[in-house]
């Protein structure tokens, strides 16, 4: 990592040295998981020296939202929240692809895992390539940790302590081999990966859990719904079986970390003929377009910052 780009982060009202951001290990942030993050992507073009930001109006507008799901908020609007984005890249300079990561969290220290009103911001930044690999194809499996569910741990709001269910299913993929995994809902439907919205091709028709099957109700996600139905691509929007997956000609993973990648097995099974499908490959070739500029149509997707 290049240390000019997360050499400042938004701590306590300024922008201050990232070491120096500093919370107490009494917060109730660690120890109950209180707190709601997001994750903006930002790409660099070397040759005007610009970060493109993709959909930063959306996601400021989702971590606001998950708040709301906590019952608290804070005190700065999306406005707001938006120029401090743009005094952290100000300050950093970046010169590569980089990852900005605001954070809300309850800043006091009771014992009590009380949700208050005392929340604070903060906001730092990283130099980020490929979170997943997107040009060799994924091995996956169906993880034995289940989805949370909304009733119990809402899966559509960006909080915290909800990420231990994803470390877990995580983890067991890699002790096990495999790059991610796949987790399904209490009723055995398909969720999404540890921290990815998933999508599968039958017959032609893009098809993706729907928003009440326990998913994060993702950007990259929405973006890849429109690009599809732009593109003439059907749509369908509903519950996924599990053997579903092992029949689908092509699956994929979005996010904002995992951008567009696909998948080549599930569960030691090949998925179409192990590479890249054209429906894949196409959403992911125009979705990389879009984020760095090349594609006008999109063009109000994106916040240019000269650096």
């Amino acid at each position: 990592m290049k240390k000019h780009s997360t050499q400042y982060a938004f701590f306590d009202g300024r922008i201050v040295p990232t070491q120096k951001a500093k919370i107490s290990i009494m917060t109730k942030a660690l120890q109950y998981g209180v707190g709601v993050f997001g994750g903006i992507r930002g790409y660099y073009d070397n040759h005007t020296e610009t970060v493109y930001l993709f959909r930063i109006t959306d996601h400021l507008a989702r971590l606001l939202s998950s708040l709301n799901i906590l019952g608290t908020a804070i005190k700065y609007s999306s406005t707001e929240l938006e120029k401090i984005l743009h005094q952290l890249v100000a300050a950093n300079k970046p010169r590569t692809d980089c990852y900005f990561r605001p954070f809300a969290y309850a800043d006091e220290s009771s014992l009590t895992p009380i949700i208050s009103s005392n929340f604070n911001f903060a906001m730092y930044m990283i130099p980020l390539g490929d979170y997943l690999p997107t040009s060799k194809g994924l091995s996956v499996m169906i993880s034995s940790w289940r989805r949370i569910l909304d009733n119990a741990i809402p899966a559509r709001g960006k909080i915290s302590g909800t990420y231990i269910n994803s470390a877990l299913a995580r983890q067991e993929a890699s002790r096990l081999g495999f790059d991610e995994a796949i987790m399904l809902t209490e009723e055995g439907h398909v969720a999404e990966g540890s921290a990815e919205n998933i999508f599968i091709i039958r017959d032609g028709v893009l098809i993706t859990p729907s928003k009440s099957d326990d998913v994060l109700e993702g950007i990259t996600r929405n973006t890849i719904i429109q690009l599809a139905q732009d593109s003439g691509i059907p749509v369908e929007i509903r519950s996924i079986d599990r053997t579903e997956l092992y029949i689908a000609q092509e699956v994929f993973f979005t996010g904002t970390g995992a951008q567009v990648a696909w998948i080549k097995s599930i569960d030691g099974r090949k998925i179409g003929n192990g590479k890249i499908g054209k429906i894949s490959s196409r959403l992911q070739n125009l979705f990389f377009k879009i984020v760095r500029g090349k594609d006008p149509r999109y063009n109000q997707w994106l916040t240019k910052i000269h650096v």
